[in-house]
Order: structure tokens, then sequence, then C-alpha cells
């Protein structure tokens, strides 16, 4: 689950910086696509915080 929320992260971090770039390098505005991207950076947060709380230790 960790890889899985790394993984998201990173794409929805990716898409955020595009989304940035894309005015910068060409005449364009950033696509919709991108948009729905960077929503994954919130969801790969959220899988990386549940995965640590899952898998930290147990109270006695």
């Amino acid at each position: 689950m960790l890889k899985l929320a790394l993984g998201l992260f990173a794409i929805g971090l990716l898409a955020i910086i595009a989304i940035f770039l894309t005015p910068i390098l060409t005449d364009g505005r950033p696509g919709l696509w991108l948009y729905l991207l960077a929503m994954l950076t919130p969801v790969g947060f959220l899988c990386a915080l549940v995965f640590a709380l899952w898998s930290g230790r147990r109270s006695r």
C-alpha cells in the first residue's frame, strides 16, 4: 500500500508541475486531464497516512 501511495502522490506532484509549466512552455492552457491527475496528490497522501497508522505498533 505504501508503494501505491507514493506512486499516486508522485503522479499528482508531476501533474501540478506540468500545470504550471504548460503556459510557460506553450501558448495553450493545461488540459482537464492534468487537473484530474493533480487530484491524486491528496489521495496518495491519505493512503500513506492510513498505511502509517495501520502499520504502526499496537499498544498493549
